[in-house]
């Protein structure tokens, strides 16, 4: 393994490439804390409380500020913090989860690491979701498609906005070869609303040509962009008036019903959405090892959150 992660990972170097690498790396607990500590501090220690960057290491394998004192761990205050459960069976799961594809259900990740509940399944899918998008981000840039679609179950006798499912906001990179880029995706409170202006503001450049559908509401968006409305709002063809978002919307709802089997709720919604995302934006990448290593580097820095928290009984 790497001394040191580098500014861009290196396959071999800074992640393991296989499944075999995988097992290689981390053969115990100890090498899962190290790896981890290197993620959680890339530029050497820092002490959480005073800012202090010497620190030795403690019998327990802590860390031990030369500063103030204070013991921390590299699972501390991340979405490990207070783990019941060896940080080597985390390294499975989330190698599980970005090795696969299409993701994995509650029900596969129970299945695959012996889980005694579904709920500790669903759980640790749940903390993970919650570090595949970081708030820091790029916008999006270039040409920008947005539009809006609808998740949800069957709604019988009705269409989009009148039906019970959930208002999906969607802007999508059109590249220089006509190849959709990142997408970024929001669930609207009230479809066909302004939400979908700052919708777009929020997430793309400022000084980037954004393409919709011409409803009135985005002329807002000729101020600092460059909007391109086409002619096609209410037309019977809406796929081929937008087609990035539309195919984007597609895969959505395929993954939901492959993967997730529909059991989605309102509530957790954003964040199957944020899974989506994660997945979407790297669906070009070779190397899987990379996702891994991504993810974890996301969840050193998201903070801890109970299953009390996700389940709403907090």
């Amino acid at each position: 393994m790497g001394v040191q992660p580098s500014v861009r990972p290196v396959g071999g170097l800074d992640y393991p490439r296989t499944y075999q690498e995988f097992r290689a790396w981390f053969p115990d607990e100890a090498a899962c804390v190290e790896f981890l500590g290197r993620l959680r501090w890339r530029d050497g220690f820092c002490c959480p409380r005073c800012g202090d960057g010497d620190a030795w290491r403690t019998g327990r394998g802590l860390w031990m500020c030369a500063g103030c004192g204070l013991k921390t761990s590299a699972t501390a205050g991340t979405i490990f913090h207070r783990s019941h459960t060896r940080l080597s069976t985390w390294f499975a799961a989330v190698w599980f989860v970005t090795s696969q594809k299409n993701g994995v259900s509650a029900v596969g990740l129970q299945q695959a690491l012996g889980f005694g509940s579904y709920e500790t399944a669903w759980a640790w899918l749940h903390k993970l979701r919650r570090a595949m998008v970081r708030p820091e981000r790029d916008l999006l840039s270039g040409v920008v498609e947005v539009d809006q679609s609808f998740l949800g179950g069957r709604s019988t006798g009705k269409l989009g906005a009148s039906s019970d499912k959930a208002p999906i906001m969607i802007a999508v990179e059109r590249n220089d070869w006509d190849r959709l880029g990142r997408v970024r995706l929001e669930v609207a409170d009230t479809p066909g609303s302004l939400e979908l202006v700052d919708f777009a503001r929020e997430v793309i450049e400022p000084g980037a040509t954004i393409r919709t559908d011409g409803a009135r509401m985005f002329r807002r968006l000729a101020k600092g962009y460059t909007h391109q409305p086409t002619t096609g709002y209410r037309a019977p063809n809406a796929d081929a008036v937008m087609p990035g978002p539309h195919l984007v919307s597609s895969l959505l709802k395929r993954w939901t019903a492959g993967t997730l089997h529909y059991r989605i709720s309102h509530k957790h919604l954003p964040y199957y959405l944020d899974e989506f995302t994660f997945r979407f934006n790297r669906r070009t990448s070779k190397a899987r090892g990379l996702l891994f290593y991504r993810l974890l580097q996301q969840a050193v820095e998201t903070d801890p959150h109970p299953l009390a928290e996700l389940i709403g009984k907090t």
